[in-house]
């Protein structure tokens, strides 16, 4: 292998400051790169505790680092909870993120992200959080384990989901339904409320 190519692909996981964030993301890396590309992953980021958009900054930059590139984001949007009722409503942000990692791997590091604000995913049922990170889509990857679902089995019922996502990806296809998310959103029953987040004046 050249020497220049190893120095550049080096150089591009150099800003990781944990040193086995970093061997990690250079292992995968190499491991995909029979593939030529890599892969193109949808993330929505939901939190309702703390200083919402500050936790939704920090988490979109832990992406960055732990993950891969961000390529893509939507406007915050201020949604009501779904599924269990609260007084504290959501902030929520969709992603578009390019990554070498596989679907397992990216999996692990939401869960390290996650718990950088205090997050454990070992509760039943929907409550309120500090920071939630859900894989929407995958390339068209279609998995389904005791662990990990992709495509997300809720995002079309989900308005919180499909109108962010709807924003920089309308044209993008469920791999199991075969529509798009324009077609989705249209198509979705849910009512609960989502709105663009409009930050208070000071």
């Amino acid at each position: 292998m050249p020497h220049n190519f190893c120095h550049l692909a080096i150089l591009r996981f150099y800003h990781l400051t944990n040193p086995l964030v970093r061997l990690s993301a250079f292992f995968h890396y190499f491991c995909n790169l029979m593939q030529n590309k890599p892969h193109t992953l949808f993330l929505l980021l939901g939190s309702n505790l703390g200083d919402k958009k500050k936790q939704l900054n920090k988490a979109q930059h832990l992406i960055r680092e732990m993950i891969g590139p961000v390529t893509m984001h939507s406007s915050i949007y201020e949604t009501e909870p779904w599924g269990f009722s609260s007084k504290d409503k959501f902030l929520n942000r969709a992603l578009k993120v390019s990554t070498f990692f596989s679907p397992e791997k990216v999996m692990t590091n939401i869960h390290e992200i996650e718990k950088t604000f205090g997050r454990e995913r070992n509760q039943e049922g929907y409550s309120s959080r500090t920071m939630d990170i859900d894989i929407l889509f995958y390339d068209d990857l279609i998995l389904i384990s005791d662990d990990l679902k992709i495509p997300h089995p809720l995002l079309h019922n989900r308005k919180f989901v499909l109108i962010p996502l709807n924003e920089i990806a309308p044209r993008h296809i469920h791999p199991i339904s075969g529509k798009t998310i324009k077609e989705l959103l249209a198509e979705c029953k849910d009512t609960k409320d989502v709105r663009k987040f409009l930050q208070p004046k000071q």
